[in-house]
């Protein structure tokens, strides 16, 4: 017999062993006891054969930033099956287990980060974001100079100190975690070694930080964060003032840093990146709470939606936009009140995701047939949708 159902506590032990396995790695005794006494079973669904496990995946509570405001995300992580149950399609009925669980929960919306892209397109999940990676040889190092009256100094690794910094920054992006006291302290900082440094400017406000580790001549910065030009200058000053005891400078950035364009000599090493998928979970919900673009006159739109592996979300949506156009009324239509098709925009799920995460827009969406529509259409959906640059600092 086949089932899928939430785990047990006694069988937390084998889905890391099955972790262990497909990820390659162990846990030693202390760390996997730690583990277990750390780990919800609520969180954790498996497929089961016969009673045995064969397949498994955790489905995390967290919150995200979309537009400046949070919204309760379900992340997915730790999915695994045994080589001898592989390709019999478990994965995929697990996460269409996981999409009903989160629309229970007020999840609208999903990210996980893919071993395949390929693979979990198909069940709706789309890229949403990319980061930039510097390697920056010590001789390419910013030539900053620190704002007259301000100061940075070392700190403790502190939740306190550094999530007021952090959670002013992370809103300024859309797929940003909000971070809570368990992330920092049992997730974050607990696994990363290093010192934590934050930057006041003349008025006494923190403005920034940078954690970072040096190593065998090697400054890796965990996260550096700023508020504003000035922050970010001064904690350059401060990692180049490492100069006598590092040959370089490991960093990751979002895709508008801009530092190159800043630097006295911009080749260093850039790497761009594409990390982590996105999926609207319950399209209707997403979309009530979602903040729009602020625009006068703000015309009605309709989005066609297919989706094939969450049916609630398959069907015309209509959109009436109110508060300046930075809210909609969003309704569902009957089947005998959709509109002519020349007012229908169409795209499935994962467009809908990659646009209104702001990672692409309505206008190359169409030029690349993922969105079919007239051209003033297409336009008044790009118009509604904020400009606003996607980023994720954490992992999971």
């Amino acid at each position: 017999m086949n089932e899928i159902r939430k785990l047990r506590q006694e069988e937390i032990l084998e889905s890391f062993s099955l972790s262990e396995f497909a990820f390659q790695y162990e846990l030693t005794e202390e760390e996997r006891a730690e583990r277990i006494s750390a780990t919800d079973p609520n969180q954790m669904w498996g497929y089961f054969v016969d009673g045995n496990m064969a397949a498994k995946l955790t489905l995390l509570n967290f919150r995200t930033w979309i537009n400046g405001k949070s919204f309760a995300m379900g992340g997915i992580a730790g999915v695994a099956t045994w080589p001898e149950y592989r390709r019999n399609g478990m994965v995929g009925q697990l996460l269409v287990q996981a999409l009903k669980t989160m629309r229970e929960q007020g999840q609208t919306i999903s990210f996980l980060a893919p071993f395949k892209f390929e693979f979990y397109r198909k069940y709706g999940w789309e890229i949403y974001v990319d980061y930039l990676k510097y390697e920056i040889p010590v001789d390419k190092l910013p030539k900053f100079q620190a704002a007259e009256g301000s100061s940075i100094l070392r700190v403790a690794k502190s939740e306190e100190i550094l999530n007021p910094i952090y959670a002013e920054f992370a809103k300024a992006y859309n797929g940003m975690m909000e971070r809570d006291a368990d992330w920092w302290n049992n997730r974050y900082m607990k696994f990363k070694k290093g010192t934590a440094a934050v930057y006041t400017n003349a008025q006494g406000e923190q403005r920034g930080y940078v954690f970072y580790q040096v190593k065998d001549s090697v400054a890796t910065i965990h996260e550096l964060v700023f508020l504003d030009e000035e922050a970010r200058r001064g904690i350059w000053k401060f990692l180049a003032d490492h100069d006598s005891m590092i040959t370089k400078v490991e960093v990751k950035a979002p895709v508008d840093d801009g530092l190159p364009f800043l630097v006295h000599d911009p080749k260093f090493k850039q790497e761009k990146i594409t990390y982590f998928s996105a999926r609207i979970v319950d399209v209707e919900a997403f979309l009530t709470e979602y903040v729009f673009e602020a625009r006068e006159g703000a015309e009605t739109i309709y989005l066609h939606i297919s989706d094939s592996h969450a049916d609630w979300n398959e069907g015309v949506y209509r959109l009436e936009f109110t508060d300046n156009g930075k809210a909609a009324v969003v309704a569902k239509l009957s089947e005998d009140v959709i509109p002519e098709e020349d007012q229908l925009l169409r795209c499935n799920i994962q467009t809908l995701t990659a646009l209104f995460m702001g990672y692409q827009k309505a206008g190359f969406m169409a030029r690349i047939e993922r969105l079919q529509g007239s051209d003033e259409l297409v336009s008044r959906l790009e118009a509604a949708i904020p400009r606003r640059t996607t980023y994720l600092a954490d992992f999971f």
